[in-house]
């Protein structure tokens, strides 16, 4: 089993005065930066999903792959990202969004041990369910593909009932959590900061 990943940076931070979401600053680094760091110690290969110029995220050393078969969201970055992944080898492909520097270390394992015969699976935590978290088996591209050419309102959730996904359950403890204005990205600043303090205050008492 080979397990590949895609950090999904193609939205377009309306919320954020339309800058480019990825590179917003959060504790010094860009916020894609902080899912790179979460996602990549747990897959095999990880990519990164975004339209415009390549060349922004050079810095990160991570293939970029341009949206595929219109413009579908999230949807047309898996596309790209599967047909990117199955030519190497890959058994499934892990999504996680750009604007969420939180998430689980252990978000694969449990993604995986969650998946039943289908191969998919969502993340999920206080009853709700985080689409764009999801393991996808590579086969599922051909479904893919004919679930965005019938002209279905490409929700990642109503691609993944296609397929039967089941549901990794994860406490209700913020880590999914999508930084969508600067109310939000102040928050998350003030967390890591708390988060900082709290380590160094350990250490020191050691």
């Amino acid at each position: 089993m080979r397990i590949f990943g895609v950090i999904l940076a193609g939205g377009q931070g309306r919320r954020m005065g339309g800058a480019d979401k990825a590179l917003l600053p959060l504790a010094g680094r860009p916020l894609i930066a902080h899912a790179i760091d979460r996602i990549e110690p747990q897959v095999d290969r990880l990519a990164i999903s975004a339209n415009g110029d390549p060349a922004r995220f050079a810095a990160f050393g991570l293939p970029v792959l341009p949206d595929e078969g219109g413009s579908h969201g999230p949807l047309s970055g898996l596309l790209a990202a599967l047909d990117w992944a199955a030519p190497l080898g890959a058994t499934h492909l892990v999504t996680a969004p750009t604007d969420a520097p939180f998430l689980p270390p252990d978000l694969v394992p449990r993604l995986l041990l969650a998946a039943d015969d289908t191969g998919a699976a969502l993340a999920r935590s206080g009853g709700n369910d985080h689409p764009t978290c999801g393991l996808w088996p590579v086969t599922a591209t051909t479904a893919l593909r004919a679930f965005l050419a019938s002209g279905a309102t490409p929700r990642v959730r109503d691609f993944a009932e296609t397929l039967r996904a089941a549901r990794a359950d994860f406490p209700a403890d913020g880590a999914f959590a999508n930084l969508n204005t600067p109310e939000d990205l102040a928050a998350a600043e003030a967390r890591l900061k708390a988060a900082a303090k709290e380590g160094a205050a350990k250490e020191g008492a050691a």
